[in-house]
């Protein structure tokens, strides 16, 4: 890791190059790379970009390797000479409602069908001349080892309206299973699914590459288990747990603490860790490689899962019926190492860690996480408070997960110390806004990095909170206006950045070999 301080922003990516729609819906990712830059931050941390299954959250993804289709720009489909301009008006037309709506909150069901018809008439129009293009022959050529499985899992997926492999036909239940005559019957699926990926990869490196020539370097996320209704599993199903009819035999999740009396049951399959040992952990290399492809830096989600891990019986009611598990520990990133080089990653670490974990991520060097609303919601927590960070640590006011910054300060009751003090006191004043006088506090702090979502730095309160864990189905719609990226708010950003020492001429560079 980097020694230089820097300071970034977390927010995810609604678009690539531009819009969800057209008009003036929001920024695009590249004004948005130019408000960072004029902001002074060095880095953009973003949520997953894989396709996303029912409820829309990029941390449940029927692909651990694929870009999301929901990103791909409309605009650039035209310019790119993909889509004719008369077919993108019709289509626009028909669905002014996908991006007429509320700016501030997406919806999904709309923009889907949107973005659909659009991507189908592109294909149409484009599908001839896919032959004889080079640049999409090669991509196809050098990512299939990922990619053709993905293509076949999608065509099969939506050619039998059935996520759930296990519900397809016989001959179809895994890609070896496949014969000429199915492979044939979804050709045309199999094509528009490779196009699709083709399109993401091109509009995503054109955004990396605006973006590191700003200085800007982007954190992926990766979420530590992929979903049972996945390619993933469907094309590795020696790597997971399953049973002989293919479904899981165990299921990931969390035990009972003070948040639920029963714990969380999230669902996902368990790594079959012995077999993958005995491969050398090929499918993380594999995962890694591509994902530090993408992104400059990587937080690994759920880093705690390497050391021990819930282990919950399928036919389970709750999840207070797992049991804890040891998991691989450094291996799987010991194996990547000798395949890649360094892992520029972040561990988050957060909830119930115990000392072992601390110790597996420090053999790892992999920073920590810390998040300063913790700090001040407990008086006898001062491990996530702004005065105690190590260098060491990418610290944060909030997670995705979290109450936006004003959202927990107007809730917050007051946690006092035994001299009966309100510990975050002392910081504040009335002259200036609460949201900037405890970025501040963040910026002033000993870590190597510190990161503010979005929406702390615009002072919104929970209206644009991303995220309410253990629920299902709302969460994940919040997009920012365009008009909010203001020259005073980057320019406000710039001189906290500069007075605490986090703005440097060469920003963060990091080394990957892979």
């Amino acid at each position: 890791m980097p020694q230089s301080r820097s300071a970034g922003i977390l927010l995810h990516v609604t678009s690539l190059p531009s819009r969800f729609g057209i008009g003036d819906m929001g920024p695009s990712a590249f004004e948005f790379v130019d408000f960072l830059d004029e902001a002074g931050q060095s880095v953009w941390q973003i949520l997953p970009l894989c396709p996303t299954t029912a409820g829309n959250s990029p941390y449940s993804s029927y692909s651990a390797f694929a870009g999301n289709m929901l990103l791909l720009s409309p605009e650039a489909l035209v310019t790119d000479g993909w889509l004719g301009d008369q077919r993108f008006e019709v289509i626009a037309g028909d669905n002014e409602k996908a991006f007429n709506g509320d700016v501030e909150q997406v919806d999904f069901e709309l923009v889907t069908d949107f973005k659909r018809q659009l991507l189908a008439a592109a294909f149409e129009q484009s599908r001839e001349k896919l032959a004889s293009h080079d640049q999409y022959q090669q991509f196809c050529q050098s990512q299939a080892w990922w990619l053709e499985d993905f293509a076949r899992f999608e065509a099969l997926r939506e050619h039998f309206g059935e996520s759930n492999w296990t519900r397809w036909p016989e001959g179809c239940r895994a890609p070896s299973d496949l014969n000429d005559s199915m492979l044939e019957e979804i050709k045309n699926g199999i094509l528009f699914s490779k196009f699709k990926q083709f399109l993401f990869e091109r509009q995503w490196n054109q955004l990396k590459r605006y973006a590191n020539e700003k200085g800007v370097q982007i954190c992926g996320d990766m979420p530590i288990f992929v979903a049972f209704e996945s390619a993933d599993v469907w094309a590795n199903q020696d790597q997971f747990l399953l049973d002989p009819a293919g479904d899981p035999k165990f299921v990931a999740g969390v035990p009972p603490d003070y948040f639920s009396a029963t714990g969380q049951l999230w669902g996902n399959p368990l790594y079959d860790w012995q077999a993958m040992e005995s491969d050398g952990f090929a499918w993380w290399c594999n995962r890694f490689s591509r994902a530090l492809n993408q992104f400059d830096i990587l937080r690994v989600d759920h880093f705690r899962g390497f050391d021990r891990y819930w282990k919950i019986p399928a036919d389970a009611e709750t999840a207070a019926e797992g049991t804890w598990e040891n998991g691989p520990g450094d291996k799987p990133f010991t194996a990547a190492r000798q395949v890649l080089g360094d892992l520029p990653i972040w561990a988050e670490d957060l909830g119930d860690i115990d000392q072992a974990v601390h110790d597996l991520r420090d053999r790892l060097e992999f920073p920590p996480m810390r998040v300063l609303q913790f700090g001040y919601a407990d008086a006898d927590d001062d491990f996530h408070r702004h005065t105690t960070f190590p260098s060491h640590c990418i610290a944060y006011t909030g997670t995705h997960d979290n109450d936006t910054l004003m959202g927990w300060f107007q809730a917050r009751q007051v946690d006092l110390s035994d001299d009966g003090e309100d510990l975050l006191a002392p910081y504040l004043n009335d002259e200036e806004k609460v949201h900037f006088q405890i970025i501040k506090l963040l910026y002033q702090s000993a870590a190597n990095v510190a990161i503010i979502p979005l929406q702390d730095a615009l002072g919104l309160d929970n209206s644009a909170r991303m995220n309410v864990p253990g629920v299902a189905f709302g969460n994940w719609t919040w997009r920012s206006k365009k008009e909010a990226l203001t020259e005073d708010l980057a320019k406000q950003l710039r001189i906290m950045t500069v007075v605490s020492g986090r703005l440097s001429e060469s920003r963060i560079t990091l080394s990957i070999d892979c």
